[in-house]
């Protein structure tokens, strides 16, 4: 396999993130360069949504490809690459609000709840259907942003990362009744704007 040239996007798909770290740490700049193309944007959508701030994500998030190559011969292979670096990503936005935030943080209550779910968005039918879809995306953009910066990441990996719960722990290093009860309170929270902003059906 290593003597073949992976130059179309079917080869480089039939490779495993692991596949890559493997012949990255074997001197394959190629491998590690198609490791930045699949994660490279969102690495970017998370950590600008959880900082608020687009050209502290580009530089984030390139500080945390840089880490990436630095750590691959640490990289433990029984763990999925994908939280791996969601977790480098996690420390440095965290490293990021702590040095740059002036907003009071809420004090989180935590306790047990029923899991509920955000519905997803159907496919639109016509640009009627469209313009008023894209305003209530805007609309539970909005809502997600405001968040207290604990809940916001986890309902931002839960919902926008397609994260489970124990890759939500991987990644935040939160236990898992903490991780569930912190979702419920967030989806309530949410739920509460939501009403308050008059959008029913959430």
């Amino acid at each position: 396999m290593n003597s073949i040239a992976l130059n179309s996007k079917f080869e480089w798909s039939a490779l495993t993130d692991g596949d890559l770290v493997v012949r990255s740490l074997g001197g394959g700049e190629d491998d590690f360069a198609e490791l930045v193309r699949r994660y490279q944007r969102p690495m970017v959508s998370y950590i600008y949504r959880m900082t608020g701030n687009y050209e502290a994500a580009l530089d984030l998030t390139q500080d945390v490809f840089i880490k990436v190559y630095n750590s691959l011969a640490r990289y433990n292979s029984e763990y999925k690459f994908s939280t791996w670096i969601y977790r480098i990503a996690h420390n440095a936005a965290i490293d990021y609000l702590r040095r740059h935030t002036t907003r009071e943080q809420s004090l989180i209550s935590e306790r047990d709840g029923e899991e509920r779910h955000l519905p997803l968005a159907s496919q639109t039918l016509s640009p009627q259907v469209e313009s008023e879809r894209a305003e209530r995306r805007s609309e539970v953009e909005a809502v997600v942003q405001s968040l207290p910066d604990a809940y916001r990441e986890l309902i931002l990996l839960r919902h926008a990362h397609d994260m489970n719960y124990d890759e939500i722990a991987g990644v935040t290093g939160l236990p898992l009744g903490t991780i569930k009860n912190r979702i419920f309170r967030a989806r309530e929270i949410m739920r509460a704007e939501f009403l308050r902003r008059g959008i029913d059906g959430m």
